[in-house]
């Protein structure tokens, strides 16, 4: 063997191994990413607890939501335990749907219309009383969930609001069938929001007419986009991770995140719905939030842009606009 063949065989072999390592260790750092960000690793992940303690926003939220419960006639201490409970206006529900065990809290405010507030990842229907207070004014019951593996429902792995909409119709037919509320509305925060959309679209619901319309805040056009914004704020590499993301998502719920983006379902919409978007969202970003109300084939459609405040921290940068968006947004609808 001549001494340059052995040459370019030495160099061959090193390029492959760096190549076969090289992907084999994003392979790991796309695994640790899933583990770390989209699967509930323990019961105390994701669970009946502020999700970020040490965000002063995210806290004053969690305090004013708590506030806000116990003074609609919430024990929020035998909430954030599990203890269910049927007293007063408030009624803890169990449902079984898809295979999962899910749990939400009803609290009757005397109204004949409710909305579910459909929270983000890592929240639970405790998150969720925050953002209660403007539909209480405009005249709403409130059903606060668990979505899937987060609070008390059962699930490891996170479907990122797809499949989910199955949930929202379960929901909905508890709330009309059950609670007897002629109209239930939707209010879907980050990921809620591609629930709300999934469900307001799905077949059944509109065959059914189970929802009457929804708000969504932050909404995005699809889970790849979203996050991959979140890969660049946190100075991740986007190639070839969040292809590796997307496959550890599908490889583990069968969910296929481009196939259920909201921009794809958008336009199968005939109620309405009003937008709430962040100039400063750094993940929901404005230029696709503008593609989504374009598209969007809602009859009656409305989007309302704030000057402050970061992704799904829309209401406490500015409460007084936020929810004057919504109680006129009803307050509208309510007088045509």
């Amino acid at each position: 063997m001549s001494t340059l063949l052995l040459i370019i065989i030495i160099v061959a072999a090193v390029l492959v191994f760096g190549l076969i390592s090289s992907w084999l260790f994003m392979r790991y750092v796309a695994w640790r990413v899933y583990q770390g960000t989209l699967v509930r690793t323990s019961p105390d992940v994701w669970g009946r607890a502020c999700s970020e303690p040490e965000n002063t926003e995210q806290l004053e939220m969690w305090n004013r939501g708590l506030s806000w419960a116990k003074e609609a006639g919430v024990d929020t201490d035998s909430t954030a335990l599990g203890i269910l409970k049927d007293e007063g206006n408030v009624t803890d529900i169990k449902i079984e749907n898809d295979g999962f065990h899910l749990f939400g809290q009803y609290i009757d405010l005397g109204y004949d219309r409710a909305v579910i507030i459909i929270p983000g990842r890592c929240e639970s229907l405790m998150y969720s009383y925050y953002f209660a207070m403007p539909y209480q004014e405009a005249g709403f019951n409130i059903l606060t969930i668990d979505i899937r593996c987060h609070g008390l429902s059962s699930g490891k792995y996170d479907y990122v609001g797809i499949g989910e909409d199955s949930d929202m119709i379960s929901w909905a037919k508890i709330l009309k069938e059950r609670f007897g509320n002629k109209e239930v509305w939707l209010h879907g925060i980050c990921m809620g929001a591609n629930t709300a959309i999934l469900a307001a679209s799905n077949s059944e619901a509109k065959q059914d007419s189970l929802f009457a319309g929804m708000v969504l805040e932050g909404p995005y056009v699809s889970f790849r986009e979203n996050f991959k914004e979140h890969l660049i704020d946190g100075h991740h590499p986007v190639w070839p991770l969040l292809g590796m993301v997307m496959n550890e998502i599908k490889r583990h719920t069968g969910v296929d995140v481009d196939k259920a983006a909201p921009i794809n379902h958008i336009d199968q919409l005939d109620v309405p719905v009003l937008i709430l978007a962040g100039k400063n969202d750094l993940f929901s970003v404005p230029e696709k939030t503008d593609l989504l109300f374009e598209k969007c084939s809602s009859p009656k459609k409305k989007l309302v842009w704030f000057e402050q405040g970061g992704h799904s921290h829309l209401r406490i940068a500015d409460e007084e606009a936020y929810d004057k968006a919504i109680i006129n947004w009803f307050g509208d609808l309510d007088n045509q």
